[in-house]
Parts: C-alpha cells; sequence; structure tokens
C-alpha cells in the first residue's frame, strides 16, 4: 500500500500493491505553500512514511495536544472559546522524511517539524489549502484511512 498527496488536486491518493486505486480524499494541505524549512508552515514535499499512528479508539472529535488527547471534544462552542487553535482531531498519521538533505534530519526534517496526516473540524474546507504545514482529513475520512493503514507506510507528496 502507498499514499499519494497532490498539492495541485488537494487529494490523497490510496494504492494498493499492484498499483490499483483503493481510494480517493480530499483534504488540505498548507495555506503557505510547499516548502521543507522548519517554522515555513509550509507542506514538505518528496517520498515519506507514516511513522506512528496515534488515536486508536479515540472518539470522533477527539482534541489532540503534541499528540495527546486533552479529554476534549470538538464542538462550535469550544472552538468559539478558542479561536486561533489549530484543530488537530481524531486521528493522527505522524509523518518522516525519507530523503537527507531534503526532508529529513536538520532543519527540513518533517518529522521534527510534527507534520501530521490528521483530522479536522467538520466545518474546515477540503480541496482548498488552509493548514499550518500538516495535511488535514475529516474526520470520517482520517478514521477509515487510519484503520486501513500499518505503520511504514510510504507517502509522497508532491505538487502536481
Amino acid at each position: 500500500m502507498k499514499l499519494h498527496i497532490s498539492v495541485a488536486r488537494q487529494l490523497l491518493t490510496v494504492f494498493g500493491e499492484q498499483g490499483e486505486i483503493l481510494g480517493e480524499y480530499p483534504v488540505s494541505t498548507a495555506k503557505a505553500g510547499v516548502g521543507e524549512v522548519s517554522g515555513s508552515y509550509q507542506t514538505p514535499r518528496g517520498r515519506h512514511l507514516v511513522r506512528a499512528k496515534i488515536g486508536a479508539g479515540q472518539p470522533e472529535n477527539t482534541v489532540f495536544v503534541r499528540r495527546r488527547p486533552t479529554g476534549e471534544i470538538w464542538t462550535p462552542e469550544l472552538a468559539e472559546q478558542f479561536p486561533g487553535r489549530d484543530w488537530i482531531l481524531t486521528r493522527i498519521l505522524w509523518l518522516s522524511g525519507c530523503e537527507p538533505g531534503r526532508n529529513r534530519l536538520g532543519c527540513v526534517d518533517t518529522m521534527r517539524r510534527y507534520v501530521y496526516i490528521h483530522g479536522s473540524p467538520d466545518c474546515a474546507e477540503m480541496g482548498v489549502p488552509g493548514s499550518h504545514g500538516c495535511i488535514r482529513m475529516r474526520n470520517a475520512d482520517i478514521v477509515e484511512l487510519f484503520d486501513l493503514l500499518p505503520c511504514y507506510t510510504a507517502v509522497d507528496i508532491s505538487e502536481d
């Protein structure tokens, strides 16, 4: 199994072992575009893998901070209390770069940048860039993807 994320199409595609398409999901990549440098708030390009899966068994809309459930469940009312918060919900697929100097090690390390594929509030728009660097998905979609993928699944992020 392999994932491809197209920044241009704002689409995550799941490929099977024979290259067949198993699923497609709308996503939202970084509002600031693509780039690998720490602090850029951009989505990193290149070859990655799913280094860790976080949130198994948590209810939909579980709020995560620093990869830990806070005990909160996202609601519109909670969002009103924290207007600037970057909501990481439901499940986290933590990415690690595979290309030293491009997206691994030093100031371009995807994992040290805490770049995830994660759930988002239902009101978050998919199909347009809007994240702080991560790949946002609808909650139902991230649950489906999380249950489908093993750790170390290959993830390719490209501009096409």
